[in-house]
């Protein structure tokens, strides 16, 4: 009776229903949950907590790794379960509520939710409940498709709860590098030096005894919803790769550039796509999530090895690659979080990290996470972690969105998550600003000269001048810095505020 997944022949008489084990779970706790860009986060005993909710109402507080799959965030909102959540999501039922109010967002970066619980600067979780493909003669839990935050919650956690999930195959075993860094004041280096190293252990070593339930599923992962390159995003990845062999040329990098990070999202996936045309080879990847581009660049012969916290994967890559994992095994290895984007392993590597803005302005400044300044999108992921410690901080975005309605370069950026001191390169579709070594109105120049959207370009660069007039090291018109985001607000458009402004000078 699922001897080969439960080997630990103790722990058999923990087996039980979800709902049974959801039942563990009670009002007002504090749960780790596995989980990761939508992968590997445990899915019969969420739900089963959902359905509870449904008729005796009750709240926790939920942290993961970063998103969920399976609309777990959105059943666990629309049952009322959620009073706070960290440190990332994607769901859109569950951004309504954050945006409302109704549910407390902690919005953090990745590598630091468990190095707060470590120092008790959060509280710990009552219990975690982990998906995992077998649990080992000594009780330890192989994770899945994701370590994430798993095996600090399941160390940390006072119980725990295993999901046992038979979609997943058992050959996911030694795919994983568990390292958890010891204590301060005596804590020592991170002991990887390579992005193939593996310095710690195949499995999360927990003792048995908290291992209060096991629940049996089988439920797959939901596939990524990455969009194919389109054109514009074709145009970011060629500006990116022309970049890449100047600095070759100059002989900043070598032809395998160094190691790289790309955020989650259609607009890195592409760009990391845009590299099998590329002269470059024998390529790595230090990354959080590897995504479809990781495996048609292994494919290709492009890419050595891919290191990550997670597989996450379409439709079109996921049976091909899971069902021939041994092709890969031995390029690839999943980490826990706060070891793919700890700052010392980032600044050590030399990482090249590719992320997403929402938008930026003319100073360099980003913001990856809100809307209009106010409204949650995601979270800010782990694009802190890297920004300010790689070796180079990249941004991309397409310089238009809504058909045109909004700019993705402005005055002002509504909300900042990385200043522009954390920032060396921003590229869109109409071309690529390297900001390295320049004053802010030099990167102002740059930023309006090769990224703006030519509808937005005069306005852009009519603000600039009139600001510069003014006078400051960093120059703004404080009265007009937000009024591209006010006309959006108001009018659901930046560019009918230009034209109205047109209009009457």
């Amino acid at each position: 009776m699922h001897t080969e997944r439960v080997r630990l022949p103790a722990l058999l008489d923990k087996l039980m229903s979800a709902d049974q084990a959801a039942a563990l779970i009670e009002d007002g706790m504090t749960v780790g949950m596995s989980g990761f860009t939508r992968a590997g986060e445990a899915k019969a005993v969420p739900q089963a907590l959902a359905r509870r909710a449904r008729q005796t109402p009750l709240k926790i507080s939920l942290m993961t790794g970063a998103s969920l799959g399976n609309d777990l965030d959105k059943q666990l909102t629309e049952a009322g379960v959620l009073a706070r959540r960290m440190p990332f999501q994607v769901d859109g039922t569950l951004r309504r509520a954050i945006n409302a109010g109704e549910v407390m967002f902690i919005d953090q970066h990745l590598s630091e939710t468990v190095e707060q619980l470590r120092n008790h600067q959060l509280k710990r979780p009552d219990i975690a409940v982990i998906e995992a493909v077998a649990i080992t003669e000594q009780g330890h839990l192989v994770p899945t498709t994701s370590v994430g935050n798993s095996a600090s919650f399941a160390i940390f956690a006072e119980r725990v709860i295993v999901e046992i999930n038979l979609a997943h195959a058992a050959n996911l075993e030694g795919l994983h590098d568990v390292y958890i860094p010891s204590y301060r004041p005596t804590r020592t280096p991170i002991p990887l030096t390579r992005v193939d190293d593996r310095i710690g252990v195949p499995a999360i070593p927990i003792d048995p005894a908290k291992i209060v339930a096991i629940v049996v599923s089988q439920q797959p992962d939901s596939p990524s919803t990455v969009l194919p390159p389109d054109a514009e995003t074709q145009a970011i990845a060629d500006h990116l790769i022309d970049f890449f062999k100047g600095e070759v040329a100059a002989g900043r990098m070598g032809n395998d550039l160094g190691p790289l990070q790309a955020g989650i999202g259609s607009i890195a996936n592409a760009v990391m796509c845009g590299l099998l045309a590329s002269p470059f080879e024998n390529l790595t990847m230090y990354s959080e999530v590897l995504q479809d581009s990781t495996f048609d660049l292994l494919d290709a012969g492009k890419l050595r090895f891919a290191s990550g916290s997670s597989i996450t994967l379409s439709p079109r890559r996921n049976a091909d690659v899971f069902g021939h994992l041994e092709r890969y095994k031995d390029r690839l290895v999943l980490r826990p979080q706060e070891i793919s984007n700890h700052p010392e392993v980032v600044r050590r590597l030399g990482i090249i990290g590719i992320n997403t803005a929402l938008e930026f302005d003319l100073y360099g400044n980003v913001n990856s996470t809100h809307v209009g300044g106010t409204r949650m999108m995601n979270g800010i992921g782990g694009s802190g972690d890297f920004a300010r410690n790689a070796h180079l901080a990249i941004f991309v975005t397409k310089s238009i969105a809504k058909d045109g309605a909004i700019s993705s370069v402005v005055p002002m950026v509504s909300h900042v998550d990385h200043t522009e001191h954390d920032v060396d390169i921003l590229v869109t579709e109409q071309g690529l600003a390297d900001l390295r070594g320049l004053a802010p109105r030099e990167r102002a120049r740059a930023i309006i000269d090769h990224c703006v959207h030519p509808s937005y370009r005069g306005a852009l660069d009519d603000y600039f001048q009139r600001a510069c007039a003014r006078g400051g090291h960093t120059p703004h018109l404080l009265r007009e810095a937000l009024q591209w985001h006010i006309d959006l607000e108001e009018t659901g458009s930046m560019i009918g505020g230009l034209l109205n402004q047109a209009r009457s000078a």
